[in-house]
């Protein structure tokens, strides 16, 4: 397996091959010159989209310039086998050639769920081989003219909660991410209606998100209006409220930040642990929720107390390794908890390893442990998950 010594050195690298100093970058960014050396050297994860972007802003790169991941998808997992696939009969139906077969929406229907229950499952392996076939049947069964509404509500549903869900999670390059996101916003566009809109909106406010596009996503978020008439326009309205909630950390706008928590509480308690439009909204996912925007704010004791109100037991096992990956990324930076965040981490990816080798803020993570851990005795099983996810030991 190839190595890398993750975002640190990716962004030293950056910054020498640009000519900048650790002041200048620093300065531009925002931070310390000492935090910006620790950053570079490892001893701190780059784990926040907010300083992410600022420093892509500084050196005068995009953000994935910096994220991107020396490894790479190398074919050690399952799922990696069938990107090329996938990235295939999504450009096929961009184009408007998918290529596939005329198929009912009845059976469309029941295969697309299959596939987001397997997402839900972190079963990676078997999203990736059957989104292929039915990304191409049902572009092709839409340009056909059959059962039109009820298909254009399944491709709204298959690309973000399935496609793009998908790429994400296997640690795909952001545009393929991005691309889901589009046909999923083509298909919602032709529906007109609120509640696929607001589905929609969220898979490309996290487009944007990755992009360092917060006021562009902060209005999307803020432009659909799936109401709070029924319980199911309840759950979407409280993912909404999620995502603006981690959009206003990224802006570092506590007030908005809040608000939008508060509103998504609110909601939760009136619509119990549910899965309308296969979000999984809820008291529970709330709290998971809660844990990630305390943490792109920077306040990790924050995140590890709200950790211990949430049960994981109570979610499916995409959010249950959800869970685990931000407690451990929380007591990772505690004094004297480094122990508890291995274990936290490793049973993230006991559940879903690509969350883990894959996810750049993981990395970080992982990368800060082992450059403290180098001053004293690291841990088997940290070693472990750095060398599984494919950095320098």
């Amino acid at each position: 397996m190839a190595s890398d010594d993750g975002m640190g050195q990716s962004l030293r690298r950056i910054r020498h091959a640009r000519g900048k100093s650790l002041a200048v970058v620093a300065g531009l960014a925002g931070i310390s010159t000492s935090y910006l050396s620790r950053l570079e050297s490892g001893e701190r994860a780059l784990d926040r989209r907010s300083l992410i972007i600022a420093l892509a802003r500084a050196l005068e790169v995009a953000p994935s310039e910096i994220t991107r991941s020396g490894v790479g998808l190398s074919g050690d997992l399952d799922e990696d086998r069938s990107l090329g696939d996938v990235r295939l009969s999504m450009l096929q139906a961009s184009i408007g050639e998918p290529g596939g077969e005329v198929v009912s929406s009845s059976v469309l229907k029941i295969r697309a769920n299959s596939v987001l229950d397997a997402q839900r499952r972190c079963d990676y392996s078997m999203v990736g081989s059957e989104l292929p076939g039915l990304i191409r049947d049902l572009h092709t069964s839409l340009a056909a003219g059959r059962d039109d509404e009820a298909l254009l509500k399944l491709a709204v549903l298959t690309h973000v909660q399935g496609t793009q869900a998908w790429l994400s999670a296997i640690g795909a390059a952001p545009d393929l991410a991005w691309q889901a996101s589009l046909l999923a916003r083509r298909a919602a566009e032709r529906l007109d209606d609120p509640l696929f809109g607001a589905v929609s909106a969220f898979g490309t406010s996290f487009g944007l998100l990755s992009a360092g596009g917060f006021e562009p996503a902060r209005r999307l978020l803020s432009a659909a209006e799936p109401g709070t008439a029924t319980n199911e326009a309840m759950q979407v309205s409280g993912m909404l409220a999620l995502t603006h909630a981690l959009v206003a950390a990224a802006k570092v706008d506590a007030g908005s930040r809040r608000a939008a928590l508060d509103q998504a509480a609110d909601l939760a308690a009136h619509t119990g642990d549910a899965n309308a439009m296969w979000f999984g909204f809820g008291p529970s996912n709330v709290g998971i929720w809660r844990m990630s925007v305390a943490l792109e704010a920077g306040d990790h004791h924050e995140a590890a107390a709200i950790a211990e109100t949430v049960d994981p037991r109570a979610l499916a096992a995409t959010r249950q390794a959800a869970y685990y990956r931000e407690y451990g990324r929380a007591l990772a930076r505690l004094p004297k908890r480094q122990t508890e965040a291995v274990l936290m981490l490793r049973r993230a990816e006991k559940i879903s390893p690509a969350r883990i080798h894959r996810h750049p803020f993981m990395r970080a993570v992982l990368t800060e442990l082992l450059a403290r851990a180098k001053k004293e005795a690291v841990g088997r099983e940290l070693r472990g998950m750095a060398y599984r996810s494919g950095l320098s030991l």
